[in-house]
């Protein structure tokens, strides 16, 4: 539930984020812009020949309401980042991504989701009144499950919806942008009174949005339902728990369906949109297969279908197998691989999402697309010619299948399963 400015009639306490006279809690990332404290603000200083610059919180945020006021001076664009991270060496040598309110001079109110910093979603221009040239404004951004609000002066800018993002924690970050023009160098852009107050969203659950949208939760998070053995019909007995909201494929041999075996829908699935959070243990191997046909396979092994990979790249031999890395974390096993680079956040919880509409496959993780494809092609027949899957006819083809979470003798977990089919 979106808290609006209305319902607010008493403000919670919230967590302030700057405590008016250091920058104790936040760190500079990827440009060389500075940042002082002066007169119980932030102030960020333009500067020539530099790369954006981020002043971020060392603490991670995912589902908040974040209120705080700012001054730019003419000539200059600033924006917030939020839900955003930097990852040094798994996802394009550190450069800050993620979700960003952006304001330029001009009048011009943004918000966009720049995970790939392709292009910002405009949200219209705000009307004169709203944005006030070189003096204080305030500003509200809401970012509780997939909706993202914004307000500037008391004025709702937009909402965005975005299902193609998942809800990964992270850092909140104030940009200094680049300039090239020399007259701007040394002009600032401040901000004051950052206060966050956190939101409780409740996992494997769906917001009023999600129901309307025509999402559905696949796992109910307290029990069995909707889900049977890939090779029986009922749930497996042992090889798979529930605890906490979470389930879980317990540890055993490392082999491939040798425990309790695969778990797939109890009906299939033809153009949808799934979303799945997973963490692995390490070494761990598994996977989320979709197109499942349950009846080509009866002997040993998985059940047969498109795969997204889970494993533990470092760890498991898998990833060293096959051809240029298609056995790694994200890809498509043993047919497209995923990017070395991608963003991956050991330890936590991720977000992998498959999107199917008709022949137009992709893979996303944490918001990032790293896999993309087209079925029932000549592309599609030459890689699959070419894979361990040449010998099952037509493999990849069909109009719909089941949805498959794999028993690959390793511990995985997963919640937040949840699917928006056509």
């Amino acid at each position: 539930m979106i808290v609006t400015l209305s319902a607010w009639a008493q403000k919670p306490k919230g967590e302030s984020l700057f405590d008016g006279h250091s920058l104790r809690g936040w760190k500079k990332l990827n440009g060389a812009a500075e940042y002082e404290v002066r007169d119980s603000a932030i102030v960020g200083i333009s500067k020539m020949n530099t790369p954006n610059t981020f002043l971020a919180t060392e603490k991670m945020y995912d589902n908040f309401v974040m209120e705080f006021d700012f001054k730019v001076d003419d000539g200059l664009n600033f924006g917030v980042l939020f839900r955003s991270d930097s990852l040094t060496k798994e996802y394009e040598n550190g450069r800050s991504y993620g979700y960003q309110l952006w304001i330029d001079t001009a009048g011009q109110v943004w918000i966009g989701e720049d995970r790939e910093w392709r292009s910002h979603v405009s949200i219209g221009s705000a009307e004169e009144k709203v944005f006030r040239k070189g003096e204080w404004n305030s500003a509200r951004i809401e970012a509780v499950g997939s909706i993202v609000c914004v307000w500037v002066n008391g004025v709702q800018c937009g909402t965005r919806t975005d299902y193609s993002t998942p809800v990964p924690p992270g850092f909140i970050a104030l940009q200094v942008v680049p300039i090239d023009d020399a007259a701007l160098e040394g002009k600032r852009v401040a901000w004051r009174n950052i206060r966050l107050y956190p939101q409780e969203l409740k996992p494997n659950t769906l917001s009023e949005q999600e129901v309307a949208d025509g999402w559905k939760l696949l796992w109910d998070g307290k029990t069995t339902e909707g889900w049977r053995g890939a090779k029986s019909d009922h749930f497996p007995e042992k090889g798979w728990s529930i605890e906490d909201g979470i389930l879980k494929v317990q540890k055993s041999d490392g082999g491939e369906s040798t425990n309790g075996g695969d778990i797939v829908t109890t009906r299939p699935y033809k153009d949808f949109i799934l979303m799945v959070d997973f963490k692995i243990t390490e070494g761990a191997n598994s996977g989320i297969k979709y197109f499942v046909d349950t009846n080509l396979n009866q002997g040993a092994g998985s059940a047969i279908g498109c795969e997204y990979q889970l494993l533990d790249d470092e760890r498991h031999p898998d990833a060293k197998l096959g051809v240029k890395g298609n056995r790694t974390l994200g890809s498509l096993y043993d047919l497209i691989p995923a990017p070395q680079d991608k963003p991956f956040h050991w330890g936590s919880f991720n977000t992998a999402m498959v999107v199917v509409r008709g022949n137009h496959v992709e893979h996303w993780l944490n918001g990032v697309k790293i896999v993309e494809y087209e079925r029932n092609s000549g592309i599609w027949g030459a890689l699959v010619n070419f894979s361990k899957y040449k010998d099952w006819p037509d493999f990849g083809n069909a109009e719909k299948g089941l949805i498959l979470l794999q028993d690959h003798g390793d511990e995985v977990w997963f919640r937040n399963i949840k699917i928006r089919a056509q």
